[in-house]
């Protein structure tokens, strides 16, 4: 099972601009984090895999056949969950399942089934007679995975799942974005990088259309190594702190501010190499270098 990115570049019309410049990937089973700020190329990059966007320039092979030739292939075994999902507010999850299983070609006694197992699995049992106008923002986040996975996918497309959710509400998508890794290939983009340290086990960075890195959590984390260090100052010293150096994370203490700096040099002589890298320190620094920003 193996999905193909080869070479694709997307460019906008009539203009010199690119969305994506030469992507190269090779995707197996289990979950790749697609990685990068807003506006960095990863939705144009699901649109192209889930057949709703051609690409300029490249292909995209799903098990050695081309998507663009023969995009019947791939949306049989394709489930979907794009950034602007949207739902019929006036259905319940009953209705709206049904509707979905119907448009995907499920048969319906495969689909009755496989609508309570879902709603099981998402934990929406209890609310599946509610019309989805009055569901949170994570119970229909929620609610799209379900119709994502109605047609058992092998490919699992889900984008910026977890943007307006609260901090339960991403870790509840967390856990069932772990579960079902398995047997398929999951894609997962977003710019939140905790979102990625909680369900992946290949990271892939793309930043102003290029892909910038690809490697393990573990590999990542090593381009930071000796690069991260803590320091207090005090917040009058802030702005012109964050006008010299890269700033991972800012905690305010009784002592003054707690601040985390990726930088190649210690930035003061009472700052302290940190022992313990994240990967958000790793993320900053690789998207700082990228822009050619000072650290």
């Amino acid at each position: 099972m193996q999905l193909k990115i080869d070479g694709i570049s997307k460019q906008y019309k009539g203009s010199d601009i690119f969305a994506l410049h030469d992507i190269h990937l090779d995707i197996g089973t289990g979950v790749l984090g697609l990685l990068g700020p807003n506006g960095a190329g990863k939705s144009t990059l699901m649109r192209i895999i889930a057949t709703i966007t051609k690409p300029s320039v490249g292909t995209v092979l799903w098990n050695g056949t081309n998507i663009k030739e023969q995009p019947d292939s791939i949306r049989a075994v394709l489930g979907y969950l794009p950034q602007d999902f949207g739902v019929y507010p006036k259905l319940n999850a009953d209705e709206f399942l049904s509707y979905m299983a119907t448009i995907k070609g499920v048969e319906s006694k495969v689909a009755n089934e496989r609508i309570e197992n879902l709603l099981s699995f998402v934990d929406l049992l209890d609310s599946r007679s509610r019309s989805l106008g009055e569901y949170s923002g994570g119970m229909k986040q929620r609610i799209g995975i379900a119709q994502a996975l109605l047609n058992d996918p092998m490919v699992l497309i889900i984008d910026e799942p977890t943007v307006g959710l609260d901090p339960e509400g991403r870790a509840r998508f967390r856990n069932l974005l772990a579960e079902l890794s398995g047997d398929r290939v999951v894609i997962l983009s977003t710019h939140i990088v905790s979102d990625i340290e909680a369900t992946s086990s290949d990271i892939v960075v793309i930043n102003q259309g290029q892909l910038l890195t690809r490697s393990s959590p573990e590999d990542f984390l090593k381009i930071v190594d000796g690069k991260v260090w803590e320091w207090i100052i005090q917040s009058s010293e802030l702005p012109m702190v964050k006008e010299k150096y890269l700033l991972s994370g800012i905690f305010r203490r009784q002592d003054g501010l707690h601040i985390r700096v990726v930088s190649e040099t210690s930035p003061a002589n009472d700052a302290q190499q940190s022992t313990s890298p994240t990967l958000e320190d790793a993320y900053l620094y690789c998207i700082s270098t990228n822009r050619g920003e000072r650290s």
